[in-house]
């Protein structure tokens, strides 16, 4: 069963539109609207100044696992994947939506990795989807440097959420 929901923008602010695909059964997944705040607030955090485009893809373990394998070369389930979108060769930029790309989010690791961590499941949620849409907006953490850069920018806005520090 897989069960799409989309968050339309107003037209009274800037929001993200988001094509969320749900592609399990039976797990506490968030509302449609957190997805939207969450996106939108980072979004906001990182001066990113206009409507985007991005699918979050709610996915159990064996399809990350395969994601994983296919694009990272690593065999095991993860708790999100980034995709961002890159525009094909000659398309013009003024022609490039505002798609940001895709994410694939886990909802069983996700859920193990609250219980592990002693966070509220909510929570962590907040925490994968700020994470993953800045890798879409080109952050990253493969060296120190950048780490802590994305690492402040994921405090900034949980923060701003009334999230706790989640490292």
């Amino acid at each position: 069963m897989m069960l799409k929901k989309k968050s339309k923008p107003s037209n009274a602010d800037m929001r993200p539109l988001i094509d969320l695909q749900i592609a399990v059964e039976d797990q506490d997944i968030p509302a449609s609207e957190n997805f939207e705040l969450w996106v939108t607030n980072t979004l906001k955090k990182t001066g990113v100044g206009r409507d985007a485009e991005l699918a979050i893809r709610i996915v159990t373990a064996e399809e990350i696992q395969q994601l994983n394998l296919q694009f990272r070369r690593k065999d095991k389930a993860t708790n999100v994947l980034s995709f961002p979108f890159d525009l094909p060769v000659g398309i013009p930029e003024e022609e490039a939506v505002n798609y940001l790309g895709d994410l694939a989010i886990c909802a069983e690791v996700v859920q193990t990795e609250s219980k592990q961590q002693d966070k509220p499941l909510i929570n962590h949620w907040a925490h994968m989807v700020i994470h993953g849409t800045l890798h879409l907006l080109g952050y990253d953490h493969i060296d120190d440097q950048d780490a802590e850069i994305m690492e402040d920018l994921e405090r900034q806005v949980l923060q701003e959420l009334s999230i706790p520090d989640p490292y």
